[in-house]
């Protein structure tokens, strides 16, 4: 009977293993807790989140139109015209011009004094859109 001890002596080493296994083994209670705000998370990872869901989003809108970046000269020109815009329009409500206009490719700006009232009337060449806008007693009498 010798032959089978050492078979006897493991099988009751693996028997007491397996007993004591559950015992060992400790489980703690799993709490859910939602990582986005949407859902009672942290509301600081709002930004976190859209910032990671915008960096993975590769679709793209089918009606956005591509635009080529401006060239230095293009961009030049644009200040330029933007700082004439505003110069012509602070000039007519200080009262320094009472009419006076700016063309450019795109659009053309009339100012124009109409019984006391500063009135500048905005042309969009491409469309031909025109925007009026009326403002009372700015003009110098």
């Amino acid at each position: 009977m010798k032959p089978f001890a050492p078979l006897l002596h493991k099988r009751y080493t693996a028997i007491a293993l397996l007993m004591a296994a559950p015992a060992l083994a400790t489980a703690g209670e799993l709490i859910y807790q939602p990582i986005n705000p949407s859902f009672g998370g942290d509301p600081f990872m709002g930004s976190h989140l859209l910032s990671k869901a915008q960096a993975q989003d590769t679709t793209t809108d089918p009606n956005t139109m591509r635009r080529e970046p401006l060239s230095a000269t293009d961009r030049l020109v644009q200040r330029l015209e933007s700082q004439l815009v505003s110069q012509l329009l602070s000039e007519a409500r200080r009262g320094e011009i009472s009419e006076g206009s700016f063309n450019s490719d795109d659009f053309g700006i009339i100012v124009s004094d109409q019984n006391g009232e500063l009135a500048i009337q905005v042309t969009d060449k491409l469309t031909g859109d025109t925007t009026t806008i009326r403002v009372g007693s700015i003009l110098a009498p």
